[in-house]
């Protein structure tokens, strides 16, 4: 039988397992997938702590999971392509990516790009989708300054590289140990430790014209007493904040579509974007993988490694 991640109630990292399950049969309309690599993203680990049991609650037993990269194993009734044998990206609503299979609508997957790696193909689809959503939302310009906070985490990363694709300038809060990336990409970076609101003044004495939250923490609250238009500010976790001052909060279910992922899957093969891996895991040391991800400096993407390709 093949293995999936479960939990069968909310808490810490401890409640996850890995256990034998029956083997998923692809509905008319669908496709069976043999995972090969797939992500791991905060909003998970506030789903399994029962942090967003009204927004978004769990039937137990639940599995895990959104963004997976396999190879085509069934195809269910009605369905023509890919054909078996594809390697393939795609994402599932199900939370059911982190098994050894998993069905999906065809819909929901995209034909992998040959030189596109296997870890950062399974990581994607909730990166690539948040990414593209917050960048629409704020409607980054060319000539303009955008505020992106958490800018080296997973969909940190890949907005400020779709934002500079604009024309804007990008200035980033991160991590001092990720600054030297983000200079290499040609974000600004700014310490969030010490004097944030002074460090961002150092770098930007014109101000902002939009600001990107992607960790909360008062991004949002800042951004308004910095004089920043709630029409051009989007958040993708402080919901309070966003209701607070009517401010956008775009994320994965904004974006979410095949061509969004064709085209950023497209991009980074080309090298046109880049997605860093912090770290690989076995399925079986899932567990790991999110205490790592729970300490929140990661660099880039934690990915979980199902099967070979």
């Amino acid at each position: 039988m093949p293995k999936a991640v479960r939990f069968d109630h909310y808490g810490n990292v401890d409640v996850l397992k890995v256990i034998d399950v029956p083997k998923p049969s692809p509905s008319p309309g669908q496709v069976l997938v043999r995972v090969v690599t797939a992500g791991t993203n905060p909003g998970e680990i506030a789903i399994r702590e029962g942090k967003l049991d009204k927004m978004f609650p769990s039937t137990f037993p639940s599995g895990q999971g959104t963004d997976f990269a396999g190879v085509v194993a069934e195809l269910g009734d009605g369905v023509t392509a890919p054909s078996v044998g594809t390697p393939v990206i795609g994402w599932s609503n199900k939370r059911s990516a982190q098994s050894e299979f998993v069905a999906v609508p065809a819909e929901q997957l995209v034909v992998k790009p040959e030189s596109l790696d296997w870890d950062v193909a399974g990581s994607l689809f909730v990166i690539a989708s948040t990414a593209m959503a917050s960048v629409s939302a704020v409607k980054a310009q060319r000539g303009e300054t955008i505020l992106v906070s958490g800018a080296s985490g997973g969909v940190g990363s890949l907005t400020v590289q779709l934002v500079l694709r604009t024309g804007a300038s990008v200035v980033g809060t991160a991590e001092q140990s990720h600054h030297d990336w983000l200079r290499s990409i040609g974000v600004t970076p700014v310490d969030y430790k010490n004097d944030l609101r002074e460090n961002l003044i150092r770098v930007a004495p014109s101000g902002f014209d939009a600001v990107i939250d992607t960790v909360g923490h008062g991004y949002v609250d800042l951004a308004i007493n910095m004089g920043i238009d709630p029409d051009r500010i989007n958040t993708i976790i402080d919901f309070a904040a966003a209701d607070k001052h009517k401010v956008h909060t775009d994320g994965s279910s904004k974006g979410e579509s095949s061509d969004v992922l064709a085209k950023v899957a497209g991009l980074i093969a080309d090298g046109e974007l880049q997605v860093p891996v912090a770290a690989v895991y076995d399925l079986k040391d899932v567990r790991q993988a999110y205490t790592q991800l729970a300490e929140g400096h990661t660099g880039g993407k934690i990915v979980l490694r199902v099967s070979a390709p």
